[in-house]
């Protein structure tokens, strides 16, 4: 599993600019994001090369910061291949609270779905032992070298 980092920020002009303005001046590179709203907030998830220091950045800088474990999975580009993950998904009962996915720059990895899941220590299991590539730390390790 991923570390992801949640930052809840006010729906207001520069708001999204100031954060990314603390990582990058703490030399945190951003690989994925994806912002959800509502009308007085909006939720930012992130995966970064640097969660724990991103972390600590943000709540440094009066951030409303939290990390939360999520699960990667590599994902091919071809038809089909995230419907065989989702598949999997619905065929072991497992729910998706929410997902977002990035390309990657990896030789290995064409693209890259992050997902939160209801009993995720369960489904990566069951998800690794039917053949769908998780990945972990040596993601962020990998994708910090390209």
């Amino acid at each position: 599993m991923l570390k992801q980092i949640t930052v809840f920020i006010e729906n207001k002009p520069g708001r999204l600019a100031e954060v990314t303005g603390c990582l990058a001046d703490e030399n945190v590179n951003l690989h994925a994001l994806a912002i959800a709203d509502t009308t007085d907030f909006g939720i930012l998830r992130m995966i970064v090369s640097n969660p724990d220091k991103a972390y600590r950045v943000l709540k440094e800088n009066n951030f409303m910061a939290q990390t939360t474990d999520v699960v990667a999975v590599a994902v091919g580009h071809n038809p089909g291949s995230l419907h065989k993950v989702l598949r999997e998904l619905e065929a072991l009962n497992i729910s998706i609270e929410y997902m977002y996915a990035f390309t990657s720059r990896h030789k290995d990895y064409d693209a890259i779905v992050i997902l939160r899941l209801t009993n995720q220590d369960g489904a990566v299991y069951k998800l690794k032992g039917n053949d769908i590539p998780v990945l972990g730390q040596e993601l962020l390790d990998s994708l910090n070298k390209t």
